[in-house]
């Protein structure tokens, strides 16, 4: 068992059963870069301060300099012992350079540590995070772009409600994506806001620490003005939890569609044989597993933000124990959506469309219903009427098994004087779509001027992430 940084108020050994519960090695070793980075920016800050001599401070530099690339290259493991990361770094550094190391912890608590740690660390995932919707969003523009004219269906109550093309459905989802980005750069902002580092244990400390100095070397607007929040806060891993969850939500929700695109019923799409699987028992089977297990995933993030929320709701100031669970919780929620994304880009831009089958499934549903009407209302008629009167003649087309189009013009006239030869051109699918030029509609040109600006987004992110 190693050696505590706490033992000089204790009598006795901690129990074995209580360091292994206590520990949070196995989880929090993935911090440990942030955590030497905020280290070694605070023993330059106590050294320019006075508070320390430059040679301990270049002496715990190189020190962890070399603890650095010592497990880069493989040459140091972890100790699965140590209580946490802070621990380990401490008295490896120590072993490595003696009485300086011991220095290294002058004026800062755990608590504060621990808590520019994760900040350090969510950061760079949010980055990461981040680079990889950018990578969705391109494919789904590009494939968007691939099919400004391919007529669909488009559904409200999974009922065939009005045309629309599949490249204006891939956008729908692009936009939500694009909101997802924004939500990460927002939280980011709050992230990079506040810097904890130097609140101490809860109540600051009686050393000149200059918290600016390390606030803005770590890339910290300033100090968190007040150190119980600074130790006590966790509002920034909930935050990120929130925007990883909805865009979850969004990814399980395009999954849906997929499943339901590629199904035998729709037939879309059709899923890479690299992205499916199949079935132990049944050959025919070629089963969308990926989106699946999105959708299953989408629960399971939903339960981190939960663990957070519950974990921080009846805690009194300022650090309290029940904040080490949630390291486990954001670092899953991360984890899960990092690998989803990885996944359902490369499926997306593997996916081939089969427009034959969505023109053919756009000719069924009656979807052209609402430019009848529409027809008739430019015509003179009041909506209403007209709404009426096409809902009447669906009805009757349904009862002959027959669709808009194949009523001859003397049966449109039989139901109303207005009808022209023109009302085939109205209610032409092709030319329905067209027709609703709308901004944000399904034109081609519309679809175009979308993707247009959803490409001005990216560029906008990739420049400012250069």
């Amino acid at each position: 068992m190693a050696e505590q940084l706490w033992k000089g108020r204790f009598s006795k050994a901690v129990d074995s059963r209580v360091n292994d519960f206590n520990s949070s090695i196995r989880f929090d070793q993935r911090m440990i870069a942030q955590d030497m980075r905020g280290s070694g920016v605070h023993a330059a800050m106590l050294a320019k301060q006075g508070i320390i001599s430059e040679k301990d401070c270049e002496d715990i530099l190189n020190g962890l300099a070399s603890i650095a690339d010592d497990l880069a290259s493989g040459k140091l493991e972890i100790d699965p012992n140590a209580e946490d990361v802070h621990t380990f770094v401490e008295q490896t550094l120590t072993a490595r350079i003696g009485d300086a190391g011991k220095r290294l912890h002058t004026g800062r608590s755990r608590n504060d540590q621990v808590a520019l740690d994760i900040r350090l660390t969510l950061r760079d995932y949010s980055h990461m995070l981040q680079g990889y919707i950018v990578e969705l969003v391109k494919v789904i523009c590009k494939k968007a772009a691939e099919n400004t004219t391919a007529v669909m269906p488009g559904y409200t109550h999974l009922q065939r409600a009005q045309p629309i093309t599949f490249g204006h459905a891939l956008m729908a989802y692009a936009w939500m994506l694009l909101r997802d980005l924004q939500r990460f750069e927002d939280a980011t902002a709050r992230m990079d806001a506040q810097c904890p580092l130097g609140s101490g244990a809860l109540a600051g400390t009686t050393y000149p620490l200059d918290r600016q100095f390390t606030a803005e070397k770590l890339g910290f607007a300033a100090p968190c003005p007040n150190s119980l929040d600074g130790v006590s806060d966790r509002d920034f891993c909930i935050e990120l939890a929130n925007a990883i969850s909805i865009c979850m939500m969004h990814l399980s929700r395009l999954s849906e569609e997929i499943i339901l695109w590629c199904s035998w019923e729709f037939k879309f799409i059709e899923l890479d044989d690299a992205f499916t699987t199949g079935s132990s028992i049944m050959p025919q089977k070629k089963n969308p597993d990926v989106t699946e297990l999105i959708r299953g995933k989408t629960g399971r993030v939903y339960g981190d933000l939960n663990t957070l929320l519950v974990m921080m709701k009846g805690i009194p100031l300022a650090y309290n124990k029940d904040m080490q669970e949630d390291k486990e919780a954001i670092f899953d929620a991360v984890d899960t959506l990092e690998l989803c994304l990885k996944t359902v880009t490369p499926m997306l831009d593997t996916m081939k469309t089969l427009p034959a089958n969505m023109r053919r499934a756009a000719a069924k549903g009656f979807i052209n219903a609402t430019d009848c009407a529409d027809y008739l209302t430019k015509k003179g008629m009041p909506f209403r009427d007209a709404y009426k009167l096409t809902g009447c003649m669906v009805s009757d087309c349904i009862a002959k098994d027959q669709t808009l189009e194949e009523l001859t013009l003397d049966e449109f006239k039989g139901y109303s004087a207005l009808f022209e030869n023109d009302i085939y051109d109205a209610i032409d699918l092709i030319k329905c779509c067209e027709g609703r030029t709308s901004y944000g509609g399904p034109s081609e040109g519309s679809v175009n001027h979308q993707i247009e600006l959803a490409n001005a987004q990216l560029a906008a992110w990739e420049a400012n992430n250069a």
